[in-house]
């Protein structure tokens, strides 16, 4: 028996995987309903990633897709919240999935039980409509996800507590009203801060960006017009990024992600050129930046009472609204500390599933991790392993291997990334996924198809690194995987060929 805290993303796919391998999981939802941060509600509700309606998923459908189970052709290239949310819901009836998901369902508290050191058993408490019950599972996914509680360090803000205009979490983000004729500053410049600030551009007096850091901004369309995802994350991409020495890598990718337009002239440039970012998806903001209706700042010095004034910069700028893009904590509010322990945002899990130092491998942690690409096929793969460790299928290393490995992961990526927010969780999703799949026996092999299928093997090096590829052999094997990658181009054009003419290639 498996419990399955949280109905998103993870959530399902665990649900899910967890059936494919016989076992009987009960997923745990707070809401009412499945979806977790994709999932649009106009109010906030505690506990629960909160999205503004215009959020669009930054990774293509076919990149991002479950591995056996295909975005319909007609849907958007790239997702609104509403479509990606209608897809989990497909995948959910498809495979049977409400069944097994207890919603307007909180747990409570996860402890080892007494004889946990034999059985690996956990004691779950729940409460559903104010009553609390207790229960006794055989292993626990978690899958409840790092968007609900926002991290506001205020601290870091000198002068804060004298500004006199209005401020708050991105979070709390819906709709740009909010903005009218206002001036506002937009502090970080992540995903949510560069999307929040071109929506203020269109009704506010003037949106100012700063960031002490600065980032790399992608457009969604790559080369040729492809999605950037399917163009940048392929097994020979892959290769020559992973083969070159580091300083070649790092200018290899500097050198792509300043082909659409040069970063230093739009004060976007990283601060150090050394560091990996996560690039930052949006398609509007050097527009907005040319057109004047966004200006990029450093970092904050010290707020006034109606003003800001920016490291670097001697002059005040006068602003109505501040909105800080800061991120998330990571918590588990339900977990003892002494099973996963929180540290800058990081959890020492091996692979960034499993807690190295628990007598039993019987709970893990699903989608702690951020991906240079989509995280759905990796929350899946995640879950696909974890299945096979809770059946004794698959073996972790002893303690003292993976705490080793632990920490040499965390030097390694504050050498790349630089240890602040949650750059330490960023890896690079194809090496992941493939050491993952490895372990459970369905990692592709390239080579071994190239004599017996040629075609198929040409498209998986040279082409994008869909989900489908893990669903080739192994268990979990799915017939219809081959098919789905020799037609992933064919859904990929279908919802933006709309006008055919005569002359047309097809």
């Amino acid at each position: 028996r498996v419990a399955v805290v949280g109905a998103g993303v993870s959530g399902l796919t665990a649900t899910k995987c967890c059936l494919d391998e016989g076992l009987k999981p009960t997923c745990f939802e707070q809401s009412r309903d499945i979806g977790g941060l994709w999932r649009y509600t106009e109010h906030i509700e505690a506990g629960r990633p909160s999205l503004y309606p215009s959020v669009i998923s930054n990774t293509s459908k076919e990149m991002s897709a479950f591995s056996d189970f295909p975005y319909p052709e007609d849907f958007p290239v790239f997702l609104p919240n509403a479509r990606l949310l209608d897809y989990l819901r497909r995948y959910a009836e498809r495979f049977g999935l409400r069944e097994h998901i207890k919603f307007g369902t909180t747990v409570v508290s996860i402890r080892k039980h007494p004889d946990f050191a034999t059985t690996g058993q956990w004691d779950v408490v729940t409460e559903a409509d104010g009553k609390q019950t207790s229960h006794v599972f055989d292993a626990v996914m978690v899958c409840s996800g790092n968007f609900s509680e926002p991290s506001l360090p205020l601290h870091c803000f000198p002068g804060i507590e004298r500004f006199q205009g209005q401020y708050f979490h991105s979070r709390q983000y819906k709709h740009p009203d909010v903005f009218q004729g206002k001036r506002v500053l937009v502090v970080g410049m992540g995903n949510s801060g560069v999307d929040i600030a071109v929506e203020a551009s269109r009704v506010a007096t003037k949106v100012t960006v700063c960031t002490s850091r600065g980032a790399w901004v992608l457009s969604r369309v790559f080369d040729h017009g492809y999605p950037w995802d399917m163009v940048f994350n392929t097994r020979l991409m892959s290769l020559i990024r992973n083969s070159l020495p580091g300083p070649l890598s790092r200018g290899l990718i500097n050198y792509r992600v300043n082909q659409w337009f040069k970063h230093e002239n739009y004060g976007l440039q990283l601060e150090k050129s050394c560091l990996v970012r996560e690039p930052v998806l949006n398609d509007d903001l050097p527009s907005y930046i040319l057109t004047g209706r966004i200006t990029i700042k450093p970092g904050v010095k010290e707020f006034k009472e109606n003003s800001v004034v920016f490291h670097n910069c001697p002059e005040e700028e006068p602003i109505d609204i501040v909105v800080f893009c800061t991120g998330y904590k990571v918590s588990f509010p339900f977990l003892e500390e002494a099973v996963v322990k929180v540290e800058n945002k990081h959890a020492s899990l091996y692979k960034y599933v499993f807690p190295t130092h628990l007598q039993r491998p019987t709970l893990a942690i699903l989608g702690l991790i951020k991906p240079f690409g989509a995280i759905m096929p990796v929350t899946e793969m995640q879950a696909r392993w974890v299945t096979r460790v809770f059946k004794g299928l698959c073996r972790l290393p002893p303690q003292p291997v993976m705490e080793k490995e632990v920490n040499e992961k965390k030097k390694n990526q504050v050498r790349w990334f630089g240890l602040s927010f949650d750059e330490v969780l960023k890896t690079d999703c194809l090496v992941y996924m493939d050491k993952l799949a490895s372990f459970i026996g369905a990692k592709p092999s390239v080579l071994g198809l190239l004599c017996r299928d040629p075609r198929l093997a040409l498209t998986i090096f040279f082409g994008p690194c869909t989900p489908y590829q893990y669903r080739l052999g192994g268990p979990g094997h799915w017939e219809g995987a081959r098919q789905a990658i020799l037609t992933q181009w064919d859904r990929t054009l279908k919802p933006t060929r709309t006008r055919v003419t005569a002359g047309s290639s097809s």
